[in-house]
């Protein structure tokens, strides 16, 4: 089926800015889709008939004009944030014509002189402001699209409470149009209310004396968590995050998540990373709901309930962690099984009857045992001596496919299901007696 849809991309001038192609599609369209904003930028002589996007959002009115003359207007480039993404999910890619005219970030870019290879982006349209917590660094130069014209008195709330208050904002509204406007200020003097719902904010971030410095590697402070004790340290969590290696567009179960820390830092490793939580304790549960709000990956799924149990209907994950109860009946067996070929399992151990549990279980499907011992050195007296901490085991297996390869191309024979290495590594590290 050739090309029927025709998605169109108007800026803010509306009829005027579109190019010769853009205009011919809608005066041959028999129907138009889009927001109310955009058809009300129709002129009078687009002949078409003219359909809201129905409240909730729903495709299957405009799927339903399949074979016909169909447009569809979306907001400059219709590929960024837009709804020619959304549509390129569903239908084939010769059924579908895109149309861009120049992004918002493109026009806010030309305006700042600042070059977009080298700015963040970060969507609040239908997510949690938190989003942006990831993404603040001293320095960091980001563009954050507006969920409504109260977005940037929130942002400046939430940059004060990061400590991000000498942030510099731009908030640029109705940009490419005849309203266009441009608001500067900085976070923590910040005094605009309310400002056009069709708007774009630029961040120059600049962090203030004790704001929270969160690195872009795993293993993150352990006091960047709210935690009982319950909590993967912070060596141990670099070390237990390497062997899950998360990649883009991954799912990890974080089996007994406690504090959430593992789910938390492999979401933070990519944004299309994901990662499912599951904890029985009720405040654990609240531990987990701050830190992934606080750390920046509002996303993480939470499922309140106990392995095995609780995993029962969860997508298959491309990883899984387990820190804690891989001696409850059937949490080890349920994981396997769920885990997609080619997947990592990671297990870690402290006592000797869960230690035994990932030696049967090494035993049956291979993969590598890895011994953790961790000293700090820690006063005595008027010296110093080292404090070992409780050694820990790690498990780390690859589920093989049906023909003995592995998925997604891993080949590191130290981790496949193969392997039957025994390794140690042993960190001390000091700290000055006060």
């Amino acid at each position: 089926m050739p090309a029927w849809l025709t998605v169109v991309g108007m800026g803010d001038d509306g009829f005027a800015g579109l190019g010769r192609s853009a205009r011919r599609a809608l005066l041959e369209a028999s129907v138009v889709y889009g927001g109310e904003r955009h058809l009300a930028l129709l002129p009078a002589r687009i002949a078409a008939r003219r359909a809201a996007w129905p409240r909730p959002f729903d495709l299957a009115p405009l799927l339903a004009e399949r074979g016909g003359a169909v447009c569809v207007l979306a907001s400059g480039d219709p590929m960024l944030f837009g709804v020619g993404a959304t549509l390129a999910r569903h239908l084939p890619a010769d059924e579908l014509r895109v149309l861009p005219a120049p992004s918002s970030l493109s026009l806010a870019a030309a305006r700042l002189g600042w070059p977009l290879q080298d700015v963040a982006t970060v969507s609040l349209v239908g997510r949690p402001l938190a989003t942006l917590n990831a993404h603040l660094h001293h320095g960091a130069r980001i563009f954050v699209l507006s969920a409504d014209g109260r977005t940037p008195a929130a942002l400046a709330g939430l940059l004060n409470a990061r400590g991000f208050g000498a942030t510099r904002m731009i908030v640029l509204e109705h940009l490419g149009g005849e309203l266009e406007r441009r608001i500067d200020g900085r976070a923590d003097q910040w005094s605009a209310g309310e400002v056009a719902a069709l708007n774009l904010i630029a961040l120059d971030c600049r962090a203030t004396q004790g704001a929270p410095r969160l690195p872009l590697t795993c293993g993150l402070p352990d006091d960047a968590f709210r935690h009982d004790g319950q909590l993967t340290k912070r060596d141990v969590r670099a070390i237990t995050l390497a062997r899950l290696a998360p990649t883009p567009g991954e799912l990890l179960w974080d089996v007994g998540a406690g504090s959430g820390s593992i789910g938390i830092e492999w979401m933070r490793a990519h944004p299309a990373c994901r990662a499912i939580a599951i904890e029985h304790h009720a405040e654990r549960q609240r531990f987990i709901e701050h830190n992934r709000e606080a750390l920046g990956v509002p996303g993480l799924q939470l499922v309140a309930g106990r392995a095995p149990d609780a995993l029962q209907g969860l997508p298959a994950p491309d990883a899984v962690f387990i820190g804690g109860g891989v001696t409850v009946p059937g949490v080890l067996e349920a994981c396997w099984a769920s885990l997609r070929n080619g997947g990592r399992l990671v297990a870690n151990a402290v006592t000797l009857q869960s230690e035994t549990a990932l030696v049967a279980w090494r035993e049956r499907f291979g993969g590598t045992l890895t011994r953790i011992a961790l000293a700090d050195a820690q006063p005595l007296g008027g010296f110093d001596t080292w404090r070992q901490a409780l050694p820990i085991t790690l498990l780390a297996v690859v589920k093989r496919g049906r023909e003995g390869e592995v998925a997604n191309g891993a080949s590191d024979a130290s981790a496949t299901s193969s392997a039957t290495a025994v390794n140690t590594i042993s960190v001390t590290t000091g700290r000055t007696a006060q």
